[in-house]
């Protein structure tokens, strides 16, 4: 399985829901703000609206991130998209919730997307199908990280498309899971378990710290020798790597 992001250096830096410290999460804003900062990856979460259409919103519901409400499941796309998602943010009234098809093409030809799966619709094949329907569309199925919380999930999607790269996330595997080609694991495991990285590396795999403010741990992430980075704000933690002396 090829490496979605491999013409990159490493640490790879995930800009986590767009450059969301800076701009409104998931918004298009969001994703050309992280683009322009120098993220290598865009990083999204996709749940389906009522009509089965992928919409790029973390939450269930639409209350935290919008000035709407109720379950993102149950609203039709023209009802979401007439929401303001800017979340308060001074300076960003009137952006909408972007589509996944909006954001993949976005993607230019040297950046790569991860979609992290949200919500019980990707428990059917179905789901997967609109999914995979919407990166060969953007032509970006082989630059696309797909990732999810749980094996159900990704066992499905692994029989549609044994090409695609996947990812688990991981809260308490305190050694590396063997299935998947990417790890996103919280910072606590690689705490107690110092080889986390090394041993996931072994099999091929890649690791990434799940602390979307990692500047502060970055020279202890180097060490360990992680191969990408979660963050809120890609240009912050760029300047962070250089200042220690990484080759970006």
């Amino acid at each position: 399985m090829a490496n979605p992001f491999d013409n990159k250096p490493r640490p790879y830096i995930i800009a986590h829901r767009g450059s969301m410290d800076l701009c409104p999460e998931n918004t298009m804003a969001a994703f050309r703000r992280a683009l322009a900062d120098g993220a290598d990856v865009l990083e999204t979460d996709v749940r389906m609206s009522a009509e089965g259409v992928l919409v790029c919103l973390h939450d269930p519901t639409v209350d935290r991130t919008t000035d709407g409400s109720g379950r993102v499941d149950q609203l039709r796309l023209e009802e979401i998209r007439r929401l303001d998602a800017s979340g308060g943010t001074s300076g960003y009234r009137g952006e909408r919730v972007p589509t996944l098809g909006e954001v993949a093409s976005l993607i230019p030809e040297d950046r790569a997307l991860a979609v992290e799966l949200k919500g019980k619709a990707f428990l059917q094949e179905e789901a997967h199908r609109s999914l995979l329907a919407v990166l060969e569309e953007a032509g970006i199925i082989r630059r696309t990280l797909v990732i999810s919380f749980s094996r159900r999930h990704l066992a499905l999607l692994r029989r549609l498309a044994p090409e695609l790269a996947l990812g688990l996330v991981s809260l308490r595997h305190l050694v590396p899971p063997a299935e998947p080609s990417f790890l996103g694991a919280a910072p606590s495991l690689l705490l107690l378990n110092p080889w986390f990285v090394k041993a996931a590396q072994r099999r091929g795999q890649l690791v990434c710290p799940l602390d979307p403010r990692p500047n502060q741990q970055l020279r202890r992430y180097l060490r360990m020798g992680c191969d990408a980075v979660l963050t809120n704000d890609p240009r912050a933690t760029i300047e962070t790597l250089r200042q220690l002396g990484n080759r970006r």
